[in-house]
């Protein structure tokens, strides 16, 4: 049945050589983006969304199998079961657990492209209908990839957290359920099995994980896979571009920060706050934030198009850039980062929301033709 099987697949694991002569060690590329909605989304989110759907108490199964224990609203908190290492208290059932609860119809949620694709994806697999909500400056051309999925679409905004706000009203209504981008545990428990894939598949846990980081998903997904295979002390550099560098933000302040307003070119990294997960993952594990410019996420992609000949977003950009700009031998100088490397593991993100006219477009913007 399509509600017991995942909606995502075992992405390849391969080798670069050209990223490995790039980053002076052997570089292993975890392609998410040919996963069916083209980036790793589709993991956390279809696993959500698989989840809150299953008829007979969806929601509290999966509660339990996250490792919490949701009460009553009116019953105070008490001391419950660990999440990962850290205590979890009874809490308030969320509002997608209690829409759940009393029947999940309709899937809504907001995105800058990936998280839609693959909550779009999810609800036609399920057989339920799905609405998207995307800001203004989301393409037509993920537009019309979200309607051919079967999603309704609708614009509204010019960031995303503003087409968020849209996103929660609309949930409001009886039987729909929000279905958030990247901020809940069963979205970051989706998100792991990418770690469990790279047990699997090495001979020896990497030397440091290389990925990108819009609004911590991804981030918390694989600190929780790393705690989850026994790879704790594995170090992730986490790369943003300025001007959708919440993350970054976040951490020089040690507390959550909000960006005015994105100015990146990197729409899919353009959280202007990040989770508050992501934040507690920068304090639990051995996270190394670098922030490039947006001119070197996309002479980064294309760079990647000419080595590898895959087509990526300026968000993956980003983790590419710290790769072929010599930032692990800077890090590394710098006693951050383990001499010698031994392997190092790219999450190649996703590459649904571009084109090769995009790309032109982009340089053309940058000044890089």
């Amino acid at each position: 049945m399509e509600a017991e099987r995942p909606f995502h697949l075992v992405s390849p694991l391969l080798e670069s050589l050209p990223l490995s002569r790039a980053a002076g060690t052997k570089v292993y590329m975890k392609l998410e983006n040919v996963q069916p909605t083209g980036s790793f989304k589709i993991r956390g989110i279809g696993h959500f969304c698989q989840e809150v759907s299953v008829a007979g108490g969806g929601p509290w199964g999966c509660a339990r199998r996250a490792g919490v224990q949701w009460g009553h609203p009116m019953l105070p908190s008490v001391s419950g079961p660990r999440w990962g290492h850290a205590a979890v208290p009874f809490l308030p059932l969320p509002p997608a657990f209690q829409a759940a609860r009393k029947g999940c119809r309709h899937f809504v949620c907001s995105s800058g492209g990936n998280a839609g694709m693959a909550a779009a994806y999810a609800a036609r697999k399920l057989g339920l209908p799905a609405t998207v909500v995307v800001p203004s400056s989301t393409g037509p051309g993920t537009v019309r990839r979200l309607q051919e999925l079967g999603a309704t679409v609708e614009v509204c905004g010019k960031v995303w957290d503003e087409a968020n706000r849209r996103a929660l009203e609309l949930a409001d209504t009886p039987g729909w359920v929000s279905v958030h981008p990247f901020d809940h545990p069963l979205v970051w428990q989706g998100h792991a099995s990418l770690v469990r894939e790279l047990k699997d598949s090495l001979e020896a846990k990497p030397d440091a994980i290389v990925l990108a980081v819009g609004g911590g998903g991804l981030l918390a997904g694989v600190v929780a896979g790393l705690q989850q295979v026994g790879w704790p002390d594995v170090p992730i550099i986490a790369a943003e571009t300025w001007g959708a560098h919440s993350f970054h933000a976040a951490l020089e302040a040690g507390r959550l920060v909000t960006l005015p307003d994105i100015t990146s070119v990197a729409k899919c990294l353009g959280a202007q706050t990040v989770s508050a997960r992501a934040l507690e993952c920068a304090q639990e594990s051995r996270v190394i934030s670098q922030v490039v410019e947006d001119a070197e996420a996309v002479r980064a992609v294309e760079r990647f198009l000419d080595d590898e000949r895959m087509l990526v977003q300026p968000a993956c950009g980003a983790a590419l850039a710290l790769l072929y700009s010599g930032r692990l031998q800077r890090l590394q100088r710098e006693g951050r980062l383990g001499t010698p490397l031994g392997s190092v593991v790219l999450v190649v993100c996703g590459g649904s929301s571009i084109t090769a006219a995009q790309l032109r477009g982009l340089k053309s913007q940058l000044g890089l033709e």
